[in-house]
């Protein structure tokens, strides 16, 4: 399951973890127009664990997710 929200500056997206193994914390993801920014709750550590991503690091994140394995590069935008 997900939701999202549209605000001012930035899209929010929440994943929540459904599945039937061990659940893990929902992922929180802010979506701005030159950073990306992933957000997880860690309850070992009691923090919250976060990674930003360029636009072009998301895109090709999105894109290998359906690729076979090996090394690519896309083409710039034009």
């Amino acid at each position: 399951m997900f939701t999202i929200e549209h605000e001012f500056d930035a899209s929010v997206i929440t994943l929540v973890d459904e599945g039937k193994s061990i659940l893990r914390e929902d992922v929180i993801v802010h979506a701005f127009a030159s950073v990306v920014t992933f957000e997880q709750w860690d309850p070992r550590t009691n923090t919250v664990s976060k990674i930003n991503l360029s636009p072009e690091q998301l895109r090709d994140l999105t894109l290998a997710l359906n690729m076979p394995e090996g090394i690519y590069r896309t083409s710039p935008k034009r």
